[in-house]
């Protein structure tokens, strides 16, 4: 186990390890929320100044000082992140969460106060009472049976955080949770111009539907751009690319400087979750970006979009999106910006960890 980063230590900073998943590492361009409020945690809790180490998949940023999970990289097809992986996968996967577990259960584990698992794997959890410090498992999607299992089996030793209340409800019968929303850069994800073209952003799986953005767009006569990852290159090859044309648009996986700028000379954002999304973090950037979102009302969405800042339509219509993403246009956009700066935020997001995370500490030495 590697040496923990520093960061102007303070007399009250904590020494936190960070679990991350294994499936896709740390780093730009993002290949979803989980891995992008991942990487945006650590960095502002070294920012104010905690030790960190973060444990993550080959490839993530160098910056954060990552102990690598020695898990064989998925390049094609991986699918979701917690379905239809090769056994073999499945099976290095389960040894390399295994071997930080023993680490962190013995010696090594006194260099830490904390441990804060976003890793979807079920041994964290699982093997939670084996720990000398607490530890706190994110809830980033909605009931995995594999991850219920573990809750169970965890006996109470584990902390839960949802990242939405709709997130903590789904779960409210297996584990009782905090709800801290997932948080974003605000500066960087900067106000910008807009524009007359619709943009959808994230995964170009069909979970997420981008197919249906794009025929929304078209019945409300606006041009749209798409812009994210091909995880099922099935899927868009089936549904995106016979779409693609001079008014739907494929700009490819950008980095996210790149995805802001596209994001704020846009007219409107699309989110068209086809499931229960847990949080809507491309809404969030949106909303940063002073662009107002069209968007399902699925999952913690509307915990995202204000009547200022976005319009609902009901899940999987596309007319009523298209008729969203019409009244969309019009709104204030320094209004979407305020509502991403007082209520979005990264830092409020850090704030509700480190508070969850003294707590926790302080629950343990008083026991």
């Amino acid at each position: 186990m590697t040496a923990l980063l520093t960061a102007r230590p303070t007399r009250e900073s904590l020494r936190i390890c960070l679990l991350a998943n294994s499936r896709f590492p740390i780093a730009e361009p993002f290949t979803g929320g989980l891995e992008s409020m991942t990487w945006h945690l650590a960095r502002e809790l070294m920012r104010r100044g905690h030790e960190v180490a973060v444990f993550a998949a080959r490839g993530s940023d160098p910056a954060l000082g990552v102990v690598e999970l020695e898990v064989d990289a998925l390049h094609e097809h991986p699918g979701r992140h917690d379905v239809d992986a090769p056994p073999y996968v499945e099976v290095a996967e389960h040894h390399a969460y295994l071997s930080v577990m023993l680490e962190l259960s013995g010696r090594a584990g006194r260099g830490y106060d904390v441990v804060h698992n976003n890793s979807l794997h079920y041994l964290p959890v699982a093997m939670a009472r084996s720990l000398p410090m607490p530890l706190l498992t994110t809830l980033h999607t909605p009931p995995l049976w594999w991850l219920e299992s573990a809750v169970r089996l965890d006996g109470g030793a584990s902390s839960f955080a949802a990242v939405s209340r709709f997130t903590a409800q789904s779960w409210s019968s297996i584990a009782e949770s905090v709800c801290v929303p997932n948080g974003i850069d605000v500066a960087g994800w900067p106000a910008g111009p807009g524009g007359h073209a619709a943009v959808w952003s994230g995964r170009l799986v069909a979970e997420k539907a981008p197919h249906h953005a794009v025929h929304a767009a078209r019945r409300a006569g606006v041009p749209i751009v798409l812009a994210g990852p091909v995880l099922d290159v099935d899927y868009f090859r089936a549904e995106i690319e016979p779409l693609l044309g001079s008014d739907a648009t494929y700009a490819g996986h950008l980095q996210q400087a790149d995805l802001a700028t596209l994001v704020g000379a846009s007219a409107v954002a699309v989110v068209t979750p086809a499931w229960d999304e847990p949080y809507g973090l491309v809404a969030a950037e949106a909303l940063s970006c002073g662009t107002p979102v069209a968007a399902y009302a699925r999952g913690g969405l509307p915990e995202v979009l204000t009547h200022d800042t976005g319009r609902l339509a009901a899940s999987g219509d596309v007319d009523a999106l298209a008729r969203a993403i019409g009244e969309a246009v019009g709104l204030d956009r320094s209004r979407c910006r305020e509502r991403a700066v007082a209520d979005l935020s990264l830092e409020r997001m850090v704030d509700s960890y480190e508070g969850l995370y003294r707590q926790m500490v302080h629950s343990r030495l008083a026991a």
